[in-house]
């Protein structure tokens, strides 16, 4: 199964949800849920606004490969569980966002080899057929060495 997630944020992303659509009704795709957020259009396939965290944690936990917007949150969520991702950056100049961040962050999860970023989202049919044959790096937390920073960074003051 393909989950589509957009994320929470207060802005519609309706690129993403009308490509995967268009893409399902081409038979390119199959199996696709979504989580269309704030989103206007309205896929074919089965989705939900919002999903609770349960909900969302099933979706995870079950799907074969994550379609999703460039949050942080997802994006670490996604490479923690060891899930094939495709990361669609929303984009300000398209009113997605208030500025590019998720671009910025997927390039940089890309170059780490955790998933794929899909910078424009015309292309994501061709993401998608090379996703299968990618292996990407298992996720390593940096959270202690992080830490080890801090506490000694709060020792000296």
């Amino acid at each position: 199964m393909i989950f589509v997630t957009v994320g929470s944020q207060k802005f519609p992303f309706d690129r993403l949800i009308q490509k995967v659509d268009q893409m399902i009704r081409k038979g390119l795709i199959h199996e696709v849920f979504m989580q269309t957020g704030t989103s206007r259009y309205v896929p074919g396939c089965p989705h939900q606004a919002f999903c609770e965290q349960e909900r969302f944690d099933e979706l995870m936990e079950t799907c074969d490969l994550l379609i999703t917007h460039g949050g942080a949150g997802t994006m670490v969520d996604a490479v923690k569980r060891g899930k094939r991702a495709v990361v669609v950056p929303r984009l300000a100049r398209y009113g997605e966002h208030v500025d590019d961040h998720q671009m910025e962050l997927a390039m940089q999860f890309q170059e780490m080899n955790l998933l794929c970023a899909c910078p424009d989202v015309e292309q994501l049919p061709e993401v998608l057929s090379k996703i299968r044959g990618c292996r990407f790096d298992a996720f390593r937390s940096n959270r202690s060495t992080f830490q080890t920073t801090l506490d000694s960074y709060i020792r000296s003051l």
